[in-house]
């Protein structure tokens, strides 16, 4: 638990210097105000860092409103799988932090417990280029901006390119047939792949959805109707026991940080991340990971049988509830934070490892500054959203956070069920949250 105060705000730090130095940053400028009511102080709960630079720049941007408005911020860093329940319970309960930064289509599963976002919103995506379509579908129920989305915590094959070459490829291929032959060649030379199986809300959720996807399968139709007993998701499933194959041992309880520290241990050479495996090895102080920095490689996730790409990617956003006692100032923290002094150094110091969900901030220096950086550039723009193919709503919320999809693939993948059961079974647990 962090507090900050007008008094221990830092003018020296290289954080806060870093964060001037896209311009001038008088909140007194912007074209939007919410009058602070008196005697405000807010907490805010956010999931915990992968990236250093994201945590420095978050806690430096907030000196800085504190500085310039006098509220003081608590901030409050939880892991990854705990920031959904601890939401879920702040919203039923009507107590808790003023602002939670939560996942995917979280505010869809208590809109009415939560604040009108309209007004930023438009104010934002009117002044930096307008939101992404996946960003304005997640943020959004109806007319209504229910969520803000904070960024895009982009997702791709992170691999090593020597061992890609060595087991025979020039690169990683990008068809779904290709790509099990290039893991199939690394297991062989005994450099393993390996992808999250285990109640993981990012790498889980992201590399499942896509394997679903990319196959033709779907959890619901456009209506909301559950097909994901489909022998398309049978064709799917029946290729990532195949894949599961080439895995090392111990995937089925991965959770987000398993697969970066299998990563830089050496233990695998390919698997679908964010940028912080990258990040790990450039800042660490061991030379021989800082060496293997020059050997990781970046990729989009390959394409299936359904001919285009079908990547999730882990939507953050933030949302202001109810029973705050002060709204204002927690629009003002959060209309703050998105302000392009504020947010273009903080993405550049986390090396884009959180990327944008405005348009005009494609242009920042942090995506084009090293060409290791630039697929993750575009994950809002490609990216599809976790109901595929239905709507969002109470329903697909609650499916991902159930983990329908992570363990019906988990199931077929390690054998502990036939395709055609774990199929069905996750037909079984759709059913229970859509009802058409």
């Amino acid at each position: 638990m962090k507090r900050f105060t007008r008094r221990d705000f830092l003018t020296t730090t290289a954080a806060v210097a870093a964060a001037t130095a896209f311009g001038p940053h008088a909140l007194a400028a912007t074209a939007l105000r919410y009058p602070p009511e008196k005697g405000a102080k807010l907490r805010v709960l956010r999931w915990k860092r992968f990236v250093q630079g994201d945590e420095d720049l978050w806690m430096a941007n907030t000196k800085k409103f504190t500085q310039q408005t006098g509220i003081e911020v608590r901030i409050d860093n939880e892991g990854w799988e705990d920031v959904r329940p601890k939401a879920a319970v702040a919203a039923n309960v009507g107590s808790g932090p003023d602002i939670i930064i939560g996942w995917f289509d979280d505010p869809h599963q208590y809109p009415d417990k939560l604040n009108d976002l309209t007004d930023l919103a438009n104010y934002l995506g009117n002044k930096y280029g307008g939101w992404y379509d996946v960003c304005k579908k997640y943020g959004m129920r109806g007319n209504k901006w229910i969520g803000l989305p904070l960024g895009v915590v982009g997702n791709a094959l992170v691999y090593r390119e020597s061992h890609v070459k060595a087991a025979g490829f020039d690169t990683v291929p990008k068809d779904t047939a290709g790509f099990l032959k290039l893991c199939q060649a690394l297991k062989a030379k005994g450099t393993p792949c390996g992808f999250a199986l285990g109640k993981a809300v990012g790498d889980g959720n992201n590399w499942a959805h896509w394997l679903l996807w990319s196959h033709g399968g779907m959890l619901v139709d456009t209506k909301g109707k559950v097909v994901v007993n489909s022998p398309e998701t049978i064709a799917a499933l029946e290729y990532a026991a195949e894949l599961y194959k080439t895995f090392i041992p111990g995937t089925l309880s991965w959770q987000d940080p398993s697969n970066n520290k299998a990563f830089i241990d050496g233990q695998i050479s390919l698997t679908a991340n964010g940028i912080s495996i990258y990040y790990s090895a450039k800042t660490s102080q061991d030379p021989k990971i800082q060496a293997m920095a020059n050997d990781i490689q970046h990729a989009h996730l390959p394409i299936g049988p359904i001919g285009k790409p079908t990547e999730l990617m882990q939507i953050t956003q933030m949302m202001q509830f109810k029973y705050s006692k002060f709204p204002n100032a927690a629009k003002s923290y959060m209309q703050f934070m998105m302000e392009a002094d504020q947010y273009n150094p903080w993405m550049k110091a986390a090396i884009g490892y959180v990327s944008q969900p405005l348009k005009a901030y494609e242009k920042n220096p942090i995506w084009t500054e090293d060409p290791k950086h630039t697929v993750y550039r575009d994950a809002a723009s490609i990216m599809l959203d976790n109901g595929h193919a239905g709507p969002l709503g109470l329903a697909s919320a609650a499916a991902m956070a159930d983990y329908i999809v992570v363990d019906m693939v988990a199931e077929a993948a390690s054998g502990s069920k036939t395709p055609k059961e774990a199929a069905a079974r996750a037909q079984t647990r759709a059913e229970r949250y859509y009802k058409v």
